[in-house]
């Protein structure tokens, strides 16, 4: 992972003293909330419903251990005990007092962390594969490209005030895991370039992005973003908070129109002032090698018996580790969505554990995924069950890597100020109604994600099954989208019927999931192929009928 060096220290350094002076006089009253609000948005902090809320930043989902350690012991000392992992591979302290979010920030910047640009209308974190670098089916590791992409963007003087926030993601493998066609930009990381997607996003209107650029050399990947954002900083919608995004901007020119004039923008830059040297992409490049791999006998015998002897064991095995580039290794997924808990959340001691594994089994390594879980990403099969025993102690063992009950759900009404219906609770039912491990192995590979409003932080709009939560004179309800996924086949769902109680929710996913298993073809049909192959109205019948 990168490391700092003197620049970025100080940097850092500065601009936390700056904050903690900020801090300071709203605390004297010095400055009222109107004055502070923009400056604390700049530094990651919100104001939620019951407490102050402060996001920090994760560059492109990669921590060590030592950073993890960190967290836990902010989550220990200045928050209730937990953190919760987000969808833009960042993490959320929901119960920050004021006072002491200086002194965090300190703490943070001793392992090389901050919260600037998490907030605020500016480029925010960029995402990438959580298996980056790891993955058998990876062609480009796009980390370093993250990070080249992170110190053009950090403070830039032209985009630290855009029309709306802005986000950028990128994938290197030929299976899209970062969800690239529903971001502002998207990246995908090819051996001769980059294929450029804009105008992606959810919320209120939901888009997905268009090609507008093939093969883009990776040395002139920052003038074409600089091109690309200059022409949305210059006519996105700054006179409606809900046209404001690119999107709305390359929906109205057409993306054929916006990419021309993006070229256009690009033609009159001076690009070797903007793109990084070559020996510059070197440099940053080297700050993301393989780690020197241990070699350990592989014990496949051992293994099979292991699994056999602990059926709990191989179902983890199976449900949550991902292929290595290296035989002898695979990546293993540490599932934060226990049955009837919150997803996404990690209490102190947990972080500390997970920190302890990554030493002991993953080259100090971990990884946050857009789908709010901790990833290690290169672990020897000989260590898996150790490894597991040690997950499981703390109730970090949970074998459902992309099953139903692995889903993703945003804060909601529980603490976020713009959310019209609980998210939380929902899914805590909802993982109760599929608590069955031999019935969610069943079921297979089926996403559902949950957004307490409509601004869509918990990717409702790309769930197989998405629910948007909405408020109906002042009783929560709830929309079922079906069809949406965040793939390379990326599609948007569709509202279907009208709006359901919470209490309603989970029988009538229950009754859709039957559906499923009575109509596909057989047991390697996916919910969202069998979706697609018979169509959404053959679903919504299921999903409306009584129980």
């Amino acid at each position: 992972m990168y490391v700092y060096d003197s620049f970025d220290h100080t940097f850092v350094r500065e601009r936390n003293a700056e904050f903690a002076d900020q801090v300071a006089r709203r605390l004297s009253g010095e400055l009222s909330e109107d004055q502070f609000k923009p400056l604390r948005l700049m530094n990651g902090l919100y104001l939620q419903l019951h407490a102050y809320m402060l996001r920090i930043a994760v560059p492109y989902g990669v921590l060590s251990s030592k950073q993890v350690r960190k967290l836990a012991h902010i989550a220990r000392t200045y928050d209730r005990d937990f953190g919760h992992f987000t969808t833009r591979q960042n993490l959320q302290f929901n119960w920050i007092k004021l006072a002491d979010t200086p002194k965090i920030l300190e703490e943070l910047a001793e392992v090389e962390m901050h919260a600037l640009q998490t907030s605020g209308n500016c480029i925010r974190n960029t995402t990438t594969d959580q298996f980056a670098g790891a993955a058998r089916d990876e062609h480009t590791d796009p980390r370093p490209w993250a990070e080249v992409i992170r110190q053009w963007s950090s403070i830039h003087p032209e985009f630290t005030f855009l029309p709306r926030k802005f986000k950028i993601a990128i994938t290197g493998a030929a299976k899209d895991r970062a969800a690239i066609r529903v971001h502002d930009i998207g990246l995908h990381a090819k051996p001769e370039g980059f294929d450029v997607y804009v105008g992606g996003g959810m919320g209120r209107t939901p888009h997905l992005g268009h090609l507008i650029k093939s093969s883009l050399p990776g040395e002139q990947l920052l003038s074409y973003l600089e091109a690309a954002l200059r022409v949305y900083n210059r006519y996105g919608r700054r006179d409606n908070i809900y046209k404001a995004r690119i999107k709305i901007l390359v929906s109205a020119l057409g993306p054929e129109e916006y990419a021309r004039q993006v070229e256009e923008e690009w033609n009159t830059l001076d690009k070797a002032k903007i793109d990084a040297p070559s020996a510059e992409i070197v440099r940053i490049r080297s700050f993301f090698p393989d780690p020197v791999f241990t070699d350990k006998t592989f014990d496949r015998v051992a293994l099979e018996r292991a699994q056999i002897a602990d059926p709990a064991f191989a179902r983890w095995v199976k449900n949550n580790t991902h292929a290595h580039k290296r035989d002898d290794h695979v990546s293993v997924t540490i599932s934060l969505k226990p049955v009837g808990l919150p997803p996404g959340d990690a209490s102190s001691a947990q972080m500390d554990v997970m920190a302890d594994v990554a030493d002991q089994f993953a080259y100090g390594e971990l990884r946050v995924s857009h789908e709010q879980n901790i990833i290690l990403p290169h672990v020897a099969k000989t260590d898996l069950y150790e490894l597991y025993r040690q997950l499981d102690a703390v109730n970090l063992s949970t074998a459902n890597g992309g099953k139903i009950t692995d889903m993703i759900a945003c804060p909601g009404l529980d603490y976020c100020t713009l959310a019209n219906a609980r998210s939380i609770p929902l899914a805590q039912d909802i993982s109760q109604r599929f608590a069955d491990a031999e019935l969610t192995d069943k079921i297979g590979d089926l996403q559902i994600k949950i957004s307490g409003c409509i601004n869509a932080c918990g990717h409702h709009h790309v769930g197989h099954i998405g629910i948007l939560g909405v408020d109906k004179q002042g009783i929560e309800f709830y929309q079922i989208l079906l069809g949406g996924r965040a793939d390379e086949k990326a599609a948007l769902g569709q509202i279907t019927g009208k709006g359901l109680s919470a209490e309603a929710v989970p029988a009538a996913i229950e009754r859709v999931v039957q559906l499923y298993l009575k109509l596909r073809t057989d047991e390697s049909e996916r919910f969202i192929d069998a979706l697609e192959r018979l169509g959404r109205d053959t679903f919504a019948e299921a999903l409306h009928e009584p129980a």
